[in-house]
């Protein structure tokens, strides 16, 4: 029973990312003529150029693709990406083409943005729409291609044909899309938990300064033996990992302690366990 409701859970995360594409694509990019890659991107290319429906062209496109895909990788790719490439085309159909604000730039930045949380949401549920997913797959089992590099290279022949259906503006904010959903990616990919990660060097107040960390600040930390590279005498630092509104208090309390020690601050990417993502029953 909990495995069935974890596939339905999946299936609807699916439906929902599918469904912020259509947005993205239907009222933010496509109003515009902004072709930033992919079956949407042709999709928007051939309406524009030849009249034919968005939502027909995404289709045909991703039965094609899921055909070389079951000819060229296997069944099992074939049904990963069956479901979305039926599905999104459909609610591409669905969701109304409707203009929802006339400034190009901001239909950009937030329709790419958009986009991109919807194909992250896909990857976290090992789905796809489809479409120009598949290309890449094919060129790194037979070409031992890199992945990234396939699908730089299938998104770059669609934005190339925008410039000459759609004019050089669009080419240039094709581009802009495509980079602004890679940094919304990437971001979102990379861990939404960001933190500071911090290591205290202090020659002769170390100890008070992981009492006062301890009982101010009211987060563990970790002692790092080690060895300086000059004197070679063994030293001590202290590694503790805290939120961003924790580091405020965190700074002015080791500047008061011990104003010579030296401070390392990384910013990190993600941070899981107790005290960030772990919260014990009470």
């Amino acid at each position: 029973m909990k495995k069935s409701r974890n596939i339905i859970w999946t299936y609807i995360k699916i439906v929902f990312a599918l469904t912020i594409l259509a947005i993205s694509i239907n009222m933010f990019l496509g109003p515009h003529h902004i072709a930033a890659g992919g079956v949407s991107g042709l999709g928007i290319l051939l309406e524009f150029a030849l009249g034919f429906n968005r939502a027909t062209v995404i289709l045909v496109l991703n039965v094609i693709m899921l055909i070389l895909a079951l000819i060229f990788l296997g069944k099992k790719p074939f049904f990963k990406v069956l479901f979305g490439s039926i599905v999104f085309p459909t609610i591409v159909e669905i969701v109304p083409e409707y203009m929802i604000t006339s400034d190009r730039l901001l239909s950009v930045i937030f329709g790419s943005a958009i986009f991109a949380l919807g194909v992250a949401i896909l990857y976290k549920n090992n789905s796809s729409s489809g479409g120009t997913t598949i290309p890449p797959l094919i060129f790194k089992k037979y070409f031992n291609l890199s992945p990234s590099i396939g699908l730089l290279m299938t998104d770059a022949v669609v934005v190339s044909l925008t410039l000459f259906v759609f004019g050089f503006d669009e080419f240039l904010y094709a581009i802009l899309s495509i980079v602004i959903t890679s940094i919304v990616m990437n971001y979102i990919e990379t861990g939404t938990n960001r933190q500071k990660s911090i290591m205290i060097f202090s020659e002769n107040h170390l100890a008070e300064i992981q009492t006062r960390l301890i009982s101010e600040i009211g987060r563990t930390l970790t002692i790092i033996e080690a060895q300086g590279g000059y004197s070679q005498l063994p030293k001590e630092i202290l590694l503790m990992v805290v939120t961003d509104q924790e580091f405020s208090k965190v700074k002015p309390l080791i500047e008061e302690i011990d104003p010579n020690a030296f401070v390392i601050v990384n910013s990190v990417a993600e941070v899981m366990g107790r005290g960030f993502t772990y919260h014990p029953i009470e």
